[in-house]
């Protein structure tokens, strides 16, 4: 890889490329699947028959709401719901719905790195329940989390739902969860989805489906480094590749070259070489136990309250305060 001249790099995103092409192995960070394009190919994974995912936190919520917003706010005295990676929003209308029907005084904050997200949820939570009071923001979860103690002064429940705890390895999540606890006060609440460990076929399905959603949702953020820092990928000489391994519990997706190849991204001044078969490691999808979930809960400060599970124990929700 060559620097074809000097440039300051501006974005976040033009800094995570360049670092990510650059380095050995190649990366690039899963974040960056996200825009418009993303966010409507995420929604077509969603609905895959074999994206467990969704359905089993879904079937969680509609099982257990009831039970899993009483232990938001037990003393009835008001809280806010911020929530981090909110998407669209389909599970977590089901919380809204059981917290204005048991008449608690709550406000909602969804947060995601997607502007298209935020501003889709907000506005459909405007018509479908208008007597909730939202406040959408933009950002990722660290830059969230340093203003965190600044975004609500009553008690808050921080809600991380789907896969996204999972997209770390345990000392990112390690990290993330510190963070988190630093920014709690003693009676705030952490309530996050954990994916568990199962078949290996059934989590390698997950995340390369064969219509190949998936595929081109990984490969959407080489067409963001095309259309937003001038590259010239050819999408079609890369292929999708996922991997799992379940002593670890590690999923992991990559784009492969199938050719040796250069690829220029004129904004970074920046040609990339390729090797045939040379790989861009681009997403991690954790998968955990109950010992594993305690054992980051300890490390990070936190204790397990509760646990909401579907019935196929494949998903579990924890219900996680200071320790």
């Amino acid at each position: 890889m060559n620097s074809k001249d000097q440039k300051v790099l501006v974005s976040t995103f033009e800094k995570e490329v360049y670092e990510g092409l650059t380095a050995f192995p190649k990366y690039l960070s899963s974040k960056y699947f996200y825009d418009e394009v993303g966010d409507k190919l995420f929604q077509q994974i969603m609905a895959l028959p074999e994206y467990y995912l969704t359905r089993t936190e879904y079937e969680i919520f509609a099982t257990h709401s009831t039970e899993i917003v009483r232990s938001f706010d037990k003393q009835k005295q008001g809280f806010d719901l911020i929530e981090l990676g909110a998407g669209d929003g389909k599970k977590t209308k089901i919380l809204l719905k059981d917290l204005l029907q048991q008449g608690l005084d709550f406000g909602y904050m969804p947060i995601d790195i997607s502007q298209n997200a935020v501003d889709g949820l907000v506005n459909t939570l405007q018509n479908e329940m208008p007597d909730v009071f939202v406040q959408g923001q933009v950002g990722e979860y660290f830059e969230v989390l340093d203003r965190l103690k600044q975004l609500s002064t009553r008690k808050k429940v921080v809600m991380v739902l789907g896969s996204n705890i999972g997209n770390l390895l345990h000392s990112r999540a390690i990290q993330f969860l510190k963070k988190l606890c630093n920014a709690m006060n003693q009676d705030d609440l952490i309530f996050m989805g954990f994916d568990q460990k199962k078949h290996p076929q059934k989590v390698l399905d997950a995340y390369n489906d064969k219509t190949g959603v998936t595929a081109a949702f990984n490969k959407n953020v080489l067409t963001r480094i095309n259309k937003e820092l001038d590259g010239n990928f050819n999408l079609d000489k890369f292929m999708h590749w996922e991997t799992y391994d379940p002593e670890s519990g590690t999923a992991k997706s990559y784009l492969v070259s199938t050719e040796k190849q250069t690829v220029d991204i004129n904004q970074l001044s920046l040609e990339v070489h390729f090797e045939a078969w040379e790989s861009i490691h681009t997403e991690i999808s954790q998968k955990y136990d109950d010992d594993i979930v305690k054992w980051l809960a300890k490390e990070s400060g936190l204790k397990i309250i509760n646990a909401f599970s579907d019935a196929n124990q494949d998903y579990k929700n924890y219900l996680l305060a200071k320790a």
